[in-house]
């Protein structure tokens, strides 16, 4: 069986939440999704579940942090710098945050940070591998 991870957010507002994913380019998975919970599929083995307060503290005694906090900050892999641009106006179209943090680029590897609505914060980026080994032997051969 492959394996896959869940991202579990809270969340306090299911729908917004929802139509912000998707705006991201998230796909909701209906089989796992009801009135309290949505499954937002980025990839095979990459999934996002949405709780509603109310659920996530069916799973935990933990208290949610506060939008403010940065507890951790979840990295996605896009396929173009383009991707990554797009996805911070779509964030800031749909009720979150673009450029949370400095963009970053060193040529290789350009990223942005978003958050989402409840401040859940992402970090948009686009890797060229091949850059960055050339980059490496460049500057061994220096």
């Amino acid at each position: 069986m492959t394996r896959m991870i869940f991202v579990n957010l809270p969340v306090t507002d299911l729908k917004a939440s929802i139509a912000f994913y998707e705006a991201l380019g998230f796909t909701n998975n209906p089989q796992f999704t009801d009135e309290t919970a949505a499954c937002m599929v980025w990839s095979e083995t990459i999934n996002v579940m949405l709780l509603t307060h109310d659920k996530w503290r069916t799973f935990t005694d933990r208290p949610i942090p506060p939008a403010t906090a940065s507890e951790v900050m979840l990295a996605i892999s896009c396929d173009s710098r383009a991707e990554v641009d797009a996805m911070n106006e779509a964030a800031a179209a749909h009720g979150g945050t673009a450029d949370v943090n400095s963009q970053q680029d060193y040529g290789w590897m350009y990223n942005r940070n978003l958050a989402d609505p409840d401040g859940h914060v992402w970090e948009a980026m686009r890797m060229d591998m091949d850059a960055m080994v050339a980059e490496q032997e460049n500057s061994v051969e220096a």
